[in-house]
């Protein structure tokens, strides 16, 4: 029993040391990209660095997931499949967002769309499930309405600072309204599937990294 005891507390201790480790990370290239974002003779390269940011903050969620299990891994692929085929849909129809194409700043496309932006859906969505999860809101329905929120609030926020460094461009530069209309709808779809997988509770690493791209792109938004 007692040996029980020493094992569950050194665990805990590891999964602590852990999240902490992830935290730091999270923040501390967050807060060196939006260095590298607002001096002018930094911005060119950190814009080419974009597509490793991203890799490298879906490394440090994978590192911090609690009890990595093969329905995480499939959870992932799902959302990296739905968010990359959404956008491939918008990109070549402009059904889905609106009439938009992608810049060079996300990297490699296949079929004129980034593979990182499947990748971000992923961080996005796991991220703001989390946050959810860890929130005081019982009702699954409400979780997957206020998460959905969340996201459409933080597009509005990303859409000019995109705009400005290339990530994408609207036709005319106006944002139609049902681009925000379809990301909540497919945020809300995307977290719903969330709440199905029913992931046990997740470190609060997830967390930090939706709230450090609520703060990246405030600034960004702020100094532009």
């Amino acid at each position: 029993m007692e040996g029980t005891q020493n094992l569950n507390s050194h665990l805990s201790t590891g999964s602590a040391k852990t999240e902490r480790i992830a935290i730091v990370i999270i923040v501390l290239f967050h807060i060196v990209g939006l260095i590298g974002f607002v001096i002018p003779s930094l911005t060119v390269l950190f814009i080419k660095l974009v597509p490793w940011h991203l890799l490298l903050m879906a490394g440090v969620i994978v590192y911090s997931y609690n009890q990595l299990s093969t329905k995480f891994l499939l959870f992932g692929l799902l959302v990296f499949t739905i968010g990359f085929s959404a956008e491939l849909i918008g990109v070549h129809t402009g059904l889905l967002f609106g009439n938009y194409s992608y810049g060079e700043t996300l990297g490699i496309k296949l079929f004129n769309v980034p593979l990182m932006i499947g990748v971000n859906w992923f961080l996005l969505i796991f991220s703001t499930g989390v946050l959810m999860q860890r929130s005081r809101i019982k009702n699954i329905y409400t979780r997957v309405i206020a998460g959905a929120l969340v996201l459409t609030f933080l597009d509005m926020l990303i859409e000019p600072v995109a705009v400005h460094f290339d990530y994408w461009h609207w036709v005319g530069n106006s944002i139609p309204l049902k681009n925000y209309f379809c990301w909540f709808i497919l945020s809300a779809a995307m977290l719903f599937v969330f709440e199905k997988f029913q992931f046990k509770p997740q470190s609060k690493a997830a967390a930090a990294l939706l709230i450090m791209q609520f703060v990246f792109f405030i600034v960004l938004e702020l100094m532009n």
